[in-house]
């Protein structure tokens, strides 16, 4: 016999849970840009727009998505503020394009164009942000001594729990995209664009931040596709495909006698065409407390890069370094593994480490490099380690 009133009650009882449910757990709003006075015509200023509902976005402590639609949308420089957000779930969703001033100068006197400070759990999916650039390079490559230093595209700075997926920066003044001070940042999808002329256009930089992934990125710029500064720790770097550029950089380290150091990085699954150098580690010549320790290249291919496998430690690009002192930073623990392809140049390989601090624990195996049909060579300065399966031979190792 079935009791009817428990299978009421049973009923109610599911359907109550099911509403407090739902209202417990609302759907995220969504914050139209539009609707904050953003006009998507590329010549309306719409900087206020895009603030207001990012103030709005902060004042829930529930999941919220600010939409960027299709259209272009003209912002000047613009900073996102963290430290007054309640809000740690802030998505924005960029399905049209962001664009700079034409005139550089309007945003080049400030370091950064679209900046994130002190922020916790943004994410950011899609679109397209284009800076305009291209008459900052010009001035800079006529050789004008009054061009400004100019503006990064993307800054995140004292931030943790970011994400960047498959957004695409077109010709930034200076970086591309930047992170700072931060924890727990993932990038992924992302595609970096400027000329293959266009200075300190790195793709993307990190410096002074932990637990940091970058993979599945297309980078082609005038600069560094993916530089590493000093205080970095527990980067991955993965997927990636290089070219135009000077490859991924670990530095340059050491420009300031007190600085932190870099470990824990790997580099592997990473294509390499046409750029100046493949993998590198740069550090100054001058006296310095800093390290890059931990460090592993993994599963690299290069096609016709000048310098495959390099580490600088005579970095001297202007006047704080000429009196040719020995590097202070200490180089060890680094792996490479699996690199072939081809040298553009006759030497392949370069080791040219401090004479005071000597590179150490240098490993190298499965790396065969080729110059014009033959074994490249090698060039190995004040360096240890060993070698197992090289190509060309490394003496010192």
């Amino acid at each position: 016999m079935i009791h009817t009133t428990n299978v009421t009650f049973s009923l109610l009882l599911f359907v109550g849970f099911f509403s407090l449910s739902s209202l417990a757990d609302p759907i995220p709003p969504t914050l139209d840009v539009l609707a904050y006075g953003a006009k998507p015509d590329g010549s309306t200023d719409s900087t206020n727009a895009f603030l207001a509902a990012w103030d709005e976005a902060c004042l829930s402590a529930n999941p919220t998505t600010i939409v960027v639609p299709q259209g272009r949308f003209l912002i000047g420089n613009v900073v996102f503020q963290g430290k007054s957000c309640k809000n740690t779930r802030v998505s924005i969703r960029i399905d049209g394009t962001i664009i700079a001033p034409q005139d550089y100068r309007a945003i080049a006197g400030s370091e950064k164009w679209i900046s994130f400070e002190d922020v916790n759990g943004v994410s950011i999916f899609g679109g397209i942000l284009d800076a305009q650039g291209t008459g900052l390079w010009n001035c800079k490559n006529n050789g004008n001594r009054d061009c400004p230093t100019g503006a990064k595209s993307l800054v995140f700075s004292g931030s943790k729990n970011i994400e960047i997926n498959g957004l695409t920066s077109l010709n930034s003044q200076m970086f591309h995209v930047v992170i700072d001070s931060s924890d727990n940042v993932r990038i992924d999808g992302v595609r970096a664009s400027a000329a293959g002329n266009s200075p300190n256009t790195d793709g993307i930089h990190v410096q002074s931040s932990s637990s940091v992934t970058v993979s599945n990125s297309r980078i082609g710029t005038g600069d560094d596709c993916i530089s590493v500064g000093p205080g970095t720790s527990n980067l991955l770097v993965e997927n990636i495909v290089c070219g135009p550029g000077h490859g991924i950089s670990i530095g340059s380290l050491g420009k300031e006698e007190e600085e932190n150091g870099v470990e824990n990085v790997t580099v592997r699954n990473v294509k390499f065409t046409g750029t100046e150098n493949g993998v590198r580690i740069k550090t100054w010549s001058r006296r310095s407390n800093g390290f890059a320790r931990n460090i592993v290249f993994r599963h690299i291919t290069m096609n016709a890069v000048k310098n495959p496998i390099i580490i600088d430690q005579n970095y001297c690009p202007n006047k704080p370094c000429q009196s040719n002192q020995e590097s202070g930073v200490k180089i060890s623990g680094v792996t490479y593994e699996d690199i072939h392809g081809t040298s553009a140049t006759e030497v392949g390989i370069t080791l040219d480490c401090s004479e005071e601090n000597p590179c150490s624990d240098i490993k190298m195996d499965g790396v065969k490099l080729i110059y014009r049909s033959r074994p490249a060579e090698a060039s190995c300065v004040n360096a240890d380690g060993s070698a197992n399966d090289v190509v060309p031979t490394t003496a010192c190792l």
